[in-house]
Protein backbone atom coordinates (compact mmCIF):
# COMPACT_ATOMS: atom_id res chain seq x y z
CA UNK A 1 0.00 0.00 0.00
CA UNK A 2 1.59 3.15 -0.89
CA UNK A 3 1.65 6.04 1.25
CA UNK A 4 -0.15 9.36 1.05
CA UNK A 5 0.98 12.66 1.68
CA UNK A 6 -0.30 16.30 1.76
CA UNK A 7 2.22 17.82 -0.45
CA UNK A 8 4.64 15.98 -2.76
CA UNK A 9 8.11 18.72 -3.78
CA UNK A 10 9.94 17.31 -6.52
CA UNK A 11 13.27 18.80 -6.80
CA UNK A 12 15.09 20.53 -3.52
CA UNK A 13 16.74 23.14 -4.76
CA UNK A 14 16.08 27.14 -3.78
CA UNK A 15 12.35 26.92 -4.87
CA UNK A 16 11.75 23.25 -3.69
CA UNK A 17 12.79 22.91 -0.26
CA UNK A 18 11.24 26.24 0.95
CA UNK A 19 7.93 25.25 -0.52
CA UNK A 20 8.48 21.59 1.34
CA UNK A 21 9.15 24.13 4.68
CA UNK A 22 6.96 26.50 4.06
CA UNK A 23 4.30 23.03 3.66
CA UNK A 24 4.96 21.58 7.25
CA UNK A 25 5.01 24.92 8.66
CA UNK A 26 1.51 24.80 7.09
CA UNK A 27 0.86 21.91 8.88
CA UNK A 28 1.06 19.56 5.90
CA UNK A 29 2.58 16.36 5.48
CA UNK A 30 5.79 16.85 3.38
CA UNK A 31 7.76 14.25 1.15
CA UNK A 32 11.07 16.03 -0.60
CA UNK A 33 12.10 14.37 -3.59
CA UNK A 34 15.41 14.99 -4.65
CA UNK A 35 17.80 12.91 -7.34
CA UNK A 36 21.30 14.39 -6.26
CA UNK A 37 22.53 13.14 -2.97
CA UNK A 38 22.94 16.78 -0.82
CA UNK A 39 19.86 19.03 -1.01
CA UNK A 40 20.03 22.72 -2.41
CA UNK A 41 19.66 22.35 -6.30
CA UNK A 42 21.89 23.23 -8.66
CA UNK A 43 22.26 27.39 -7.22
CA UNK A 44 23.86 26.02 -3.96
CA UNK A 45 25.86 22.80 -5.84
CA UNK A 46 26.54 23.94 -9.35
CA UNK A 47 25.21 28.02 -9.26
CA UNK A 48 25.08 30.98 -6.93
CA UNK A 49 27.19 29.47 -4.19
CA UNK A 50 30.42 27.65 -5.70
CA UNK A 51 30.21 30.83 -8.20
CA UNK A 52 30.19 33.30 -5.23
CA UNK A 53 33.06 31.55 -3.20
CA UNK A 54 35.27 31.69 -6.59
CA UNK A 55 33.99 35.39 -6.79
CA UNK A 56 35.06 36.27 -3.11
CA UNK A 57 38.39 34.59 -3.82
CA UNK A 58 38.60 36.58 -6.98
CA UNK A 59 37.82 40.18 -4.49
CA UNK A 60 40.10 39.32 -2.04
CA UNK A 61 43.57 38.53 -4.86
CA UNK A 62 42.08 42.13 -6.40
CA UNK A 63 42.77 43.82 -2.88
CA UNK A 64 45.99 42.11 -2.51
CA UNK A 65 47.51 43.38 -5.55
CA UNK A 66 46.52 47.00 -4.58
CA UNK A 67 47.61 46.67 -1.03
CA UNK A 68 50.69 49.36 -2.11
CA UNK A 69 48.31 51.76 -2.76
CA UNK A 70 46.97 51.43 0.70
CA UNK A 71 50.95 52.17 2.59
CA UNK A 72 50.74 47.75 2.60
CA UNK A 73 54.33 46.62 1.84
CA UNK A 74 55.77 42.83 1.30
CA UNK A 75 52.70 41.40 0.42
CA UNK A 76 54.01 40.44 -3.00
CA UNK A 77 52.73 39.71 -6.14
CA UNK A 78 49.82 36.84 -4.83
CA UNK A 79 48.74 33.99 -7.31
CA UNK A 80 46.11 31.57 -7.02
CA UNK A 81 45.73 27.68 -5.68
CA UNK A 82 43.35 26.76 -7.54
CA UNK A 83 42.95 23.20 -5.53
CA UNK A 84 42.73 25.51 -2.31
CA UNK A 85 40.52 27.61 -3.95
CA UNK A 86 37.96 24.85 -4.96
CA UNK A 87 38.34 22.93 -1.41
CA UNK A 88 37.30 25.88 0.08
CA UNK A 89 34.20 26.18 -2.16
CA UNK A 90 33.39 22.75 -1.59
CA UNK A 91 33.73 23.63 1.90
CA UNK A 92 30.79 26.40 1.99
CA UNK A 93 28.36 24.06 -0.38
CA UNK A 94 29.14 21.17 2.25
CA UNK A 95 28.22 23.56 4.92
CA UNK A 96 25.12 24.77 3.19
CA UNK A 97 23.79 21.92 2.08
CA UNK A 98 24.07 19.88 5.37
CA UNK A 99 22.03 22.85 6.63
CA UNK A 100 18.44 22.59 4.38
CA UNK A 101 18.79 18.87 5.20
CA UNK A 102 19.03 19.80 9.15
CA UNK A 103 16.12 22.64 8.14
CA UNK A 104 14.23 19.58 6.46
CA UNK A 105 14.72 17.04 9.41
CA UNK A 106 13.77 20.02 12.05
CA UNK A 107 10.46 20.95 10.08
CA UNK A 108 9.27 16.98 9.64
CA UNK A 109 9.90 16.75 6.17
CA UNK A 110 10.67 13.45 5.03
CA UNK A 111 13.35 13.51 2.25
CA UNK A 112 13.36 10.86 -0.54
CA UNK A 113 16.31 10.70 -2.83
CA UNK A 114 15.76 9.33 -6.28
CA UNK A 115 14.29 10.59 -9.14
CA UNK A 116 10.49 11.06 -9.69
CA UNK A 117 7.47 10.62 -12.18
CA UNK A 118 4.68 11.45 -12.59
CA UNK A 119 2.16 8.96 -13.08
CA UNK A 120 -0.80 10.74 -12.47
CA UNK A 121 -1.84 14.25 -11.58
CA UNK A 122 -1.32 12.34 -7.72
CA UNK A 123 0.79 9.74 -8.10
CA UNK A 124 4.40 10.29 -7.83
CA UNK A 125 6.63 7.10 -8.89
CA UNK A 126 10.69 7.07 -7.31
CA UNK A 127 13.78 5.22 -8.79
CA UNK A 128 15.63 5.45 -5.31
CA UNK A 129 18.85 6.46 -5.20
CA UNK A 130 19.33 3.02 -2.66
CA UNK A 131 17.42 0.72 -5.50
CA UNK A 132 14.64 -0.32 -5.94
CA UNK A 133 10.62 2.28 -6.31
CA UNK A 134 8.36 3.68 -4.55
CA UNK A 135 4.95 5.17 -5.39
CA UNK A 136 3.37 7.76 -2.98
CA UNK A 137 0.20 9.66 -3.53
CA UNK A 138 -0.04 13.20 -2.91
CA UNK A 139 -2.67 15.35 -2.58
CA UNK A 140 -0.68 17.99 -3.88
CA UNK A 141 2.56 18.51 -5.93
CA UNK A 142 4.71 21.12 -6.47
CA UNK A 143 6.78 20.93 -9.51
CA UNK A 144 10.70 22.30 -8.93
CA UNK A 145 12.79 20.34 -10.96
CA UNK A 146 15.15 23.68 -12.30
CA UNK A 147 17.12 24.07 -15.31
CA UNK A 148 20.20 22.35 -16.66
CA UNK A 149 23.00 24.82 -19.20
CA UNK A 150 21.35 25.31 -22.61
CA UNK A 151 23.44 23.44 -25.16
CA UNK A 152 24.29 24.73 -28.63
CA UNK A 153 23.88 22.61 -31.91
CA UNK A 154 27.24 21.09 -32.88
CA UNK A 155 29.33 22.54 -29.68
CA UNK A 156 29.41 19.53 -27.16
CA UNK A 157 30.83 20.11 -24.33
CA UNK A 158 33.93 17.98 -23.05
CA UNK A 159 34.41 19.62 -20.17
CA UNK A 160 38.07 20.23 -20.82
CA UNK A 161 38.45 22.25 -23.77
CA UNK A 162 34.79 22.92 -24.25
CA UNK A 163 33.37 23.94 -20.91
CA UNK A 164 29.85 24.98 -19.20
CA UNK A 165 29.63 26.77 -15.85
CA UNK A 166 29.20 23.36 -13.92
CA UNK A 167 32.81 22.36 -15.50
CA UNK A 168 34.43 25.43 -14.93
CA UNK A 169 33.42 24.96 -11.39
CA UNK A 170 35.75 21.73 -10.76
CA UNK A 171 38.66 22.44 -12.79
CA UNK A 172 41.85 21.58 -11.47
CA UNK A 173 44.30 23.47 -13.52
CA UNK A 174 43.35 27.21 -14.76
CA UNK A 175 43.14 28.06 -18.21
CA UNK A 176 45.91 30.70 -19.30
CA UNK A 177 43.43 31.86 -22.19
CA UNK A 178 39.98 31.69 -21.74
CA UNK A 179 37.29 32.36 -24.26
CA UNK A 180 33.62 33.22 -22.58
CA UNK A 181 30.38 32.72 -25.18
CA UNK A 182 27.95 35.04 -23.88
CA UNK A 183 27.57 37.83 -21.60
CA UNK A 184 24.75 36.98 -18.90
CA UNK A 185 25.33 37.01 -15.40
CA UNK A 186 26.79 33.58 -15.70
CA UNK A 187 29.48 34.49 -18.34
CA UNK A 188 30.32 37.51 -17.06
CA UNK A 189 31.38 36.48 -13.33
CA UNK A 190 33.33 33.94 -14.97
CA UNK A 191 35.00 36.31 -17.41
CA UNK A 192 35.80 38.18 -13.88
CA UNK A 193 36.90 35.15 -11.95
CA UNK A 194 39.19 34.36 -14.60
CA UNK A 195 40.45 37.49 -15.67
CA UNK A 196 41.37 38.22 -11.56
CA UNK A 197 43.02 34.86 -11.45
CA UNK A 198 44.97 35.11 -14.00
CA UNK A 199 43.97 34.61 -17.47
CA UNK A 200 43.76 36.51 -20.61
CA UNK A 201 39.64 36.68 -21.19
CA UNK A 202 38.11 37.46 -24.15
CA UNK A 203 34.00 37.24 -24.21
CA UNK A 204 31.92 36.68 -27.17
CA UNK A 205 28.32 38.13 -27.63
CA UNK A 206 25.68 38.27 -29.87
CA UNK A 207 23.89 40.88 -29.26
CA UNK A 208 25.36 44.61 -29.32
CA UNK A 209 26.65 44.82 -26.23
CA UNK A 210 27.62 43.44 -22.65
CA UNK A 211 24.90 42.39 -20.59
CA UNK A 212 22.04 43.35 -23.20
CA UNK A 213 19.09 43.10 -20.29
CA UNK A 214 20.25 45.34 -18.40
CA UNK A 215 20.29 49.62 -18.70
CA UNK A 216 22.33 50.43 -21.77
CA UNK A 217 24.61 52.91 -19.58
CA UNK A 218 25.31 50.51 -17.51
CA UNK A 219 26.18 48.30 -20.17
CA UNK A 220 29.35 50.61 -21.73
CA UNK A 221 30.36 51.15 -17.90
CA UNK A 222 30.98 47.32 -17.91
CA UNK A 223 32.79 47.58 -21.19
CA UNK A 224 34.74 50.63 -20.07
CA UNK A 225 35.73 48.79 -17.01
CA UNK A 226 36.27 45.66 -18.65
CA UNK A 227 38.83 46.82 -20.96
CA UNK A 228 40.89 48.57 -17.73
CA UNK A 229 41.23 45.49 -16.14
CA UNK A 230 42.33 43.95 -19.76
CA UNK A 231 39.00 42.06 -20.62
CA UNK A 232 38.64 41.92 -24.16
CA UNK A 233 35.01 41.51 -25.99
CA UNK A 234 33.37 41.47 -29.29
CA UNK A 235 29.61 42.57 -29.81
CA UNK A 236 27.26 41.48 -32.46
CA UNK A 237 29.42 38.34 -33.11
CA UNK A 238 28.47 34.72 -33.82
CA UNK A 239 30.58 32.05 -33.13
CA UNK A 240 30.34 30.13 -36.57
CA UNK A 241 32.24 27.31 -35.56
CA UNK A 242 34.52 25.73 -32.97
CA UNK A 243 38.26 23.52 -33.57
CA UNK A 244 39.63 21.63 -30.58
CA UNK A 245 42.81 19.82 -30.58
CA UNK A 246 45.05 18.63 -27.63
CA UNK A 247 46.15 21.56 -26.67
CA UNK A 248 42.70 24.32 -27.27
CA UNK A 249 40.48 25.60 -29.41
CA UNK A 250 40.49 27.54 -32.41
CA UNK A 251 37.05 29.98 -32.28
CA UNK A 252 35.93 31.01 -36.18
CA UNK A 253 34.01 34.22 -35.25
CA UNK A 254 31.31 36.26 -37.44
CA UNK A 255 31.31 39.68 -36.94
CA UNK A 256 28.93 42.19 -37.69
CA UNK A 257 30.37 43.40 -40.94
CA UNK A 258 30.46 40.28 -42.56
CA UNK A 259 34.26 39.63 -41.47
CA UNK A 260 35.60 36.41 -39.96
CA UNK A 261 38.13 36.41 -37.13
CA UNK A 262 40.06 33.56 -35.39
CA UNK A 263 40.98 33.44 -31.83
CA UNK A 264 42.89 30.72 -29.71
CA UNK A 265 42.37 29.61 -26.36
CA UNK A 266 43.49 27.06 -24.35
CA UNK A 267 39.43 26.85 -23.42
CA UNK A 268 35.89 27.49 -24.33
CA UNK A 269 33.18 28.82 -21.96
CA UNK A 270 29.36 28.19 -22.91
CA UNK A 271 27.10 30.76 -21.10
CA UNK A 272 24.44 30.86 -23.42
CA UNK A 273 21.51 30.32 -20.69
CA UNK A 274 20.05 27.27 -19.70
CA UNK A 275 16.77 25.17 -20.30
CA UNK A 276 13.78 24.20 -17.81
CA UNK A 277 14.57 20.36 -16.53
CA UNK A 278 10.91 19.08 -17.74
CA UNK A 279 12.11 15.82 -19.28
CA UNK A 280 11.09 12.52 -18.16
CA UNK A 281 8.75 14.20 -15.31
CA UNK A 282 5.39 12.15 -16.65
CA UNK A 283 4.08 15.75 -17.50
CA UNK A 284 2.03 14.16 -19.98
CA UNK A 285 0.40 11.45 -17.52
CA UNK A 286 -0.42 14.37 -15.15
CA UNK A 287 -2.26 16.08 -18.36
CA UNK A 288 0.00 18.98 -18.23
CA UNK A 289 1.33 20.47 -21.23
CA UNK A 290 4.05 22.87 -21.87
CA UNK A 291 3.91 26.49 -23.37
CA UNK A 292 5.53 26.86 -27.02
CA UNK A 293 9.33 27.91 -25.10
CA UNK A 294 9.05 24.64 -23.38
CA UNK A 295 7.79 26.33 -19.47
CA UNK A 296 5.21 25.27 -17.74
CA UNK A 297 2.09 27.49 -17.43
CA UNK A 298 0.84 28.64 -14.27
CA UNK A 299 -1.06 31.28 -12.91
CA UNK A 300 -0.17 33.77 -9.99
CA UNK A 301 -0.84 31.02 -7.60
CA UNK A 302 1.50 28.82 -8.99
CA UNK A 303 -0.99 26.09 -9.98
CA UNK A 304 -0.84 24.67 -13.39
CA UNK A 305 -4.37 24.30 -15.71
CA UNK A 306 -4.38 20.10 -13.30
CA UNK A 307 -5.93 20.95 -10.15
CA UNK A 308 -3.41 19.99 -7.09
CA UNK A 309 -0.68 20.44 -9.05
CA UNK A 310 1.90 23.65 -8.82
CA UNK A 311 5.19 24.70 -10.56
CA UNK A 312 7.31 26.59 -9.52
CA UNK A 313 11.10 28.40 -10.44
CA UNK A 314 13.35 27.63 -13.39
CA UNK A 315 10.63 25.16 -15.59
CA UNK A 316 8.16 28.35 -15.58
CA UNK A 317 8.33 31.35 -17.51
CA UNK A 318 9.30 33.86 -14.60
CA UNK A 319 12.94 35.53 -14.30
CA UNK A 320 15.20 31.88 -13.70
CA UNK A 321 16.72 33.46 -10.44
CA UNK A 322 16.95 31.64 -7.17
CA UNK A 323 14.90 34.19 -5.06
CA UNK A 324 12.10 34.17 -7.41
CA UNK A 325 12.00 30.57 -7.03
CA UNK A 326 11.85 30.68 -3.33
CA UNK A 327 9.41 33.19 -3.17
CA UNK A 328 7.10 31.18 -5.77
CA UNK A 329 7.62 28.56 -3.37
CA UNK A 330 6.13 30.15 -1.11
CA UNK A 331 3.11 31.53 -2.95
CA UNK A 332 2.82 27.55 -3.85
CA UNK A 333 2.38 26.44 -0.17
CA UNK A 334 0.80 29.15 1.09
CA UNK A 335 -1.98 28.56 -1.70
CA UNK A 336 -2.39 24.43 -0.72
CA UNK A 337 -3.84 25.67 2.33
CA UNK A 338 -6.12 28.85 0.80
CA UNK A 339 -4.05 31.20 1.97
CA UNK A 340 -4.45 34.83 0.44
CA UNK A 341 -1.04 34.95 -1.70
CA UNK A 342 0.13 38.55 -4.04
CA UNK A 343 1.67 37.51 -6.80
CA UNK A 344 4.97 38.39 -7.44
CA UNK A 345 5.60 42.03 -9.12
CA UNK A 346 7.91 41.02 -11.83
CA UNK A 347 8.90 45.00 -11.89
CA UNK A 348 10.20 44.51 -8.00
CA UNK A 349 12.07 41.70 -8.27
CA UNK A 350 15.71 42.56 -8.58
CA UNK A 351 18.92 41.20 -10.74
CA UNK A 352 22.46 40.94 -9.48
CA UNK A 353 25.65 40.30 -11.01
CA UNK A 354 28.66 39.61 -8.98
CA UNK A 355 31.63 40.37 -11.36
CA UNK A 356 33.89 43.32 -10.42
CA UNK A 357 32.25 45.86 -10.94
CA UNK A 358 29.27 44.60 -9.85
CA UNK A 359 26.14 45.27 -11.08
CA UNK A 360 22.22 45.36 -9.82
CA UNK A 361 19.02 46.71 -10.38
CA UNK A 362 15.28 46.91 -9.78
CA UNK A 363 12.09 47.93 -11.36
CA UNK A 364 12.42 49.71 -14.91
CA UNK A 365 15.32 51.19 -17.14
CA UNK A 366 14.85 54.24 -18.22
CA UNK A 367 14.11 53.13 -21.70
CA UNK A 368 11.56 50.39 -20.43
CA UNK A 369 9.82 53.44 -18.76
CA UNK A 370 10.18 56.00 -22.02
CA UNK A 371 8.76 52.97 -23.95
CA UNK A 372 5.60 52.38 -21.86
CA UNK A 373 4.48 56.04 -22.37
CA UNK A 374 6.19 56.99 -18.62
CA UNK A 375 7.56 60.91 -18.27
CA UNK A 376 11.00 59.01 -16.97
CA UNK A 377 12.79 61.76 -14.45
CA UNK A 378 16.71 59.96 -13.65
CA UNK A 379 18.64 60.78 -10.95
CA UNK A 380 22.66 59.36 -12.09
CA UNK A 381 25.32 59.87 -9.22
CA UNK A 382 28.92 58.44 -9.33
CA UNK A 383 31.06 56.47 -6.74
CA UNK A 384 33.68 58.81 -7.47
CA UNK A 385 32.24 61.60 -5.50
CA UNK A 386 31.14 59.53 -2.43
CA UNK A 387 33.56 59.81 0.70
CA UNK A 388 33.14 55.95 1.52
CA UNK A 389 34.03 54.84 -2.15
CA UNK A 390 37.59 56.91 -2.29
CA UNK A 391 38.44 55.71 0.88
CA UNK A 392 37.95 52.08 -0.18
CA UNK A 393 39.61 52.66 -3.22
CA UNK A 394 36.45 51.54 -5.24
CA UNK A 395 35.06 54.10 -7.12
CA UNK A 396 33.79 53.37 -10.57
CA UNK A 397 30.30 53.15 -11.61
CA UNK A 398 26.95 55.24 -10.81
CA UNK A 399 23.92 54.98 -9.53
CA UNK A 400 21.04 55.57 -11.60
CA UNK A 401 17.40 56.11 -10.02
CA UNK A 402 14.44 56.01 -12.66
CA UNK A 403 11.15 57.92 -11.23
CA UNK A 404 7.72 58.41 -12.61
CA UNK A 405 7.56 62.08 -13.46
CA UNK A 406 3.74 62.76 -13.40
CA UNK A 407 4.29 61.25 -9.80
CA UNK A 408 7.65 61.58 -8.37
CA UNK A 409 7.03 57.85 -7.73
CA UNK A 410 10.18 56.01 -7.95
CA UNK A 411 9.54 52.72 -10.52
CA UNK A 412 13.29 51.27 -10.76
CA UNK A 413 16.94 51.93 -10.56
CA UNK A 414 20.06 50.80 -11.59
CA UNK A 415 24.00 50.68 -10.02
CA UNK A 416 27.30 49.26 -10.95
CA UNK A 417 30.30 49.76 -8.74
CA UNK A 418 31.08 48.71 -5.33
CA UNK A 419 28.31 46.64 -2.82
CA UNK A 420 25.61 47.56 -5.97
CA UNK A 421 24.26 43.64 -5.27
CA UNK A 422 23.71 44.81 -1.50
CA UNK A 423 22.82 48.43 -2.14
CA UNK A 424 20.11 47.58 -4.39
CA UNK A 425 17.45 45.85 -1.49
CA UNK A 426 16.75 49.61 -0.09
CA UNK A 427 15.53 50.47 -3.62
CA UNK A 428 13.47 47.57 -3.25
CA UNK A 429 12.27 47.98 -0.41
CA UNK A 430 11.42 51.58 -1.36
CA UNK A 431 9.50 50.27 -4.81
CA UNK A 432 7.01 47.61 -2.39
CA UNK A 433 6.39 50.82 -0.43
CA UNK A 434 5.60 53.49 -3.31
CA UNK A 435 8.39 55.85 -2.39
CA UNK A 436 8.99 59.17 -4.08
CA UNK A 437 12.47 60.59 -5.13
CA UNK A 438 11.32 63.26 -2.68
CA UNK A 439 10.89 60.85 0.01
CA UNK A 440 14.13 59.18 -1.08
CA UNK A 441 16.13 62.55 -0.88
CA UNK A 442 14.84 62.84 2.67
CA UNK A 443 16.02 59.68 4.12
CA UNK A 444 19.18 59.99 6.14
CA UNK A 445 22.12 57.74 5.60
CA UNK A 446 24.99 57.58 7.60
CA UNK A 447 28.29 58.88 6.79
CA UNK A 448 31.01 58.01 5.40
CA UNK A 449 29.05 54.65 3.65
CA UNK A 450 27.99 54.21 0.30
CA UNK A 451 24.53 53.91 0.77
CA UNK A 452 24.71 57.38 0.48
CA UNK A 453 24.95 57.16 -3.03
CA UNK A 454 20.94 56.23 -3.61
CA UNK A 455 19.84 59.80 -1.18
CA UNK A 456 22.94 61.58 -3.64
CA UNK A 457 21.25 60.50 -6.55
CA UNK A 458 17.60 61.12 -5.23
CA UNK A 459 18.38 65.06 -5.04
CA UNK A 460 19.95 64.91 -8.75
CA UNK A 461 16.80 63.70 -10.04
CA UNK A 462 14.98 66.53 -8.26
CA UNK A 463 17.29 68.84 -9.85
CA UNK A 464 18.90 69.64 -6.17
CA UNK A 465 22.72 67.91 -6.36
CA UNK A 466 24.57 68.91 -3.57
CA UNK A 467 27.99 66.62 -3.86
CA UNK A 468 28.30 67.33 -8.22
Amino acid sequence: MSRTFDVVVVGAGPGGYVAALRSAQNGLSVALIEREKRLGGTCLLRGCIPTKSLLETARRLDELGRAADFGIEGVGTPTVELSKVMRRKERVIAKLAAGVGGLCRKSGVEVLQGTARLTSPHTVQIELTSGGEETIDARNVILATGSSVRDLPNLTPDHRRILTSDSALSLTELPKRLLVLGSGAVGIEFASIFRSFGAEVTVVELMERLLPIEDEEISRELERAFRRRGIGFFTSTKLARVETSGSGVHAHLLKADGTMETLEADALLVAVGRAPNTRALGLESAGIELDQRGFIPVDAAMRTRVSGVYAIGDIVASPALAHVASHEGRIAADAIVGKAVAPIELDRVPAAVYASPEVASVGLTEAVARARGIDARVGKFPFVAIGKANVQGETEGFAKLVADGATDRLIGAQLIGPHATELIAEIGAALATGATLHQMAEVIHAHPTLSEIVGEAALVGLGTPLHI
